[in-house]
């Protein structure tokens, strides 16, 4: 991408020198940086015109002096082309490096080589810093914008010099359009992507954020979630077919423990242990955010462990539940949907905010001791699992209205 250049000679009437003549200086400017190479020439200020940027008359120190400001102008513009044709970064000061015969051996640095460095990293990391499904965006990311690459540019790299606020807005505008990404989705790319800009500038690598005058935000998706009559009607539902009995059982244990898929997939005998309480605790670290999560086994969820607890598959295992892939489970939960008149697309994931809303918050439980059972950072993210009901806002203005009518009362 072609970067603002620009060429001018300044006189520095501040440095009079003892004979009353000038320093005449050249400013380079690259984009919103600029740099200033003293051009060897001095010149009475009373024959300088700011204007034109030379020296006026016919003196032979006006000729002399143009003559000298007009090669040296020259052979700025052969660098400068040069530079481009090479497809070096320019950058005021390598600029001005080059204009002095200081030899640039930096190298260039590119953003697909930085962004899979990155990547590299961060796989290495699995287990210890970093979580498989959060190393896999990443390198989702870096696909679509050596895509984006060449869609736009023609090119599988590009200088990380070039990036600016035109190829943040060209990007994001590929998401929406030729990738058909919806806006979260659009949003947590480019924010990967960001991550990759900060990198680059905290080495000094970058002197300008791209990012600096680019605003997006999350829009809050609504998340379905059982009614207790929808989730009554599960769980009394007699199946004919084991299949969907199984995966209903499972289903229901998310309901009531609010452990998501690849949680209560890999949930083991040892993350049942005895709680605070004297009761049976799970004990577990959350597989996504390798955050812990501690959850008292609800009646339900332990009757429906000790159903499987002799299935083979547990046995051999050593796994709490015969869980099946995601996708045959959500593909199951479609036929269960149906066969209990569920008209809502029931996936997997609603478990988690069905227990979230439905079993804790809507029975009274405070939403950081739900925050702390969903293994979430923050309570802001645990606000998106959990939604407070009609009937829950009900009873509490019925104790607020019980205790103005006792305070009239007393009154």
């Amino acid at each position: 991408m072609t970067k603002t250049f620009a060429l001018s000679f300044q006189l520095k009437r501040t440095k009079l020198q003892s004979g009353g003549n000038a320093p005449i200086y050249l400013r380079i400017t690259v984009e919103s940086s600029r740099v200033e190479v003293a051009t060897k020439r001095n010149v009475n200020p009373a024959i300088w015109n700011v204007d034109a940027q030379k020296a006026i008359g016919n003196s032979d120190e006006a000729r002399s002096v143009n003559k000298h400001l007009k090669t040296l102008e020259q052979n700025a513009f052969e660098i400068y082309r040069e530079m481009m044709e090479r497809k070096i970064p320019i950058t005021a000061q390598s600029f001005k490096d080059r204009l002095n015969g200081v030899d640039d051996t930096e190298p260039t640095r590119t953003l697909v080589s930085i962004f899979k460095e990155h990547n590299e990293k961060m796989e290495a990391l699995i287990g210890k810093e970093y979580a498989p499904a959060t190393a896999l965006r990443y390198q989702t990311t870096l696909k679509h914008v050596v895509s984006f690459l060449k869609w736009k540019y023609k090119t599988e790299d590009i200088n990380i010099l070039d990036l600016d606020h035109e190829f943040v807005t060209s990007l994001e505008f590929y998401f929406r359009t030729v990738r058909n990404c919806n806006n979260n989705s659009a949003v947590k790319y480019i924010k990967n992507l960001k991550k990759i800009v900060h990198i680059c500038m905290a080495n000094n690598w970058l002197d300008k954020n791209p990012f600096g005058k680019y605003k997006t935000k999350i829009k809050e998706v609504i998340r379905d979630f059982l009614s207790i009559e929808e989730l009554t009607t599960i769980q009394n539902k007699r199946f004919v077919s084991e299949r969907l009995s199984q995966v209903r059982d499972i289903f229901l244990f998310s309901c009531f423990t609010g452990l998501a898929y690849a949680d209560v997939n890999k949930l083991r005998r040892v993350e049942i242990n005895t709680g605070i309480d004297n009761n049976k605790w799970i004990f577990t670290t959350r597989q996504k955010t390798d955050t812990a999560s501690r959850i008292p086994l609800l009646p339900v969820a332990l009757d429906i462990l000790a159903k499987y607890e002799n299935h083979p598959e547990c046995i051999n295992g050593g796994k709490m539940l015969p869980v099946p892939s995601n996708q045959k489970m959500n593909a199951y939960l479609k036929e269960i949907a149906d066969v209990c008149g569920i008209q809502k697309e029931l996936t997997f994931h609603i478990a988690r905010h069905t227990f979230a809303t439905t079993v804790t918050l809507a029975n009274g439980v405070s939403i950081e001791s739900v925050s702390k059972m969903l293994g979430h950072k923050n309570i802001r993210t645990t606000q998106h699992y959990a939604k407070i009901l009609d009937s829950q806002v009900s009873r509490d203005m019925d104790l607020l209205r019980h205790k103005f009518n006792s305070a009239n009362k007393v009154i």
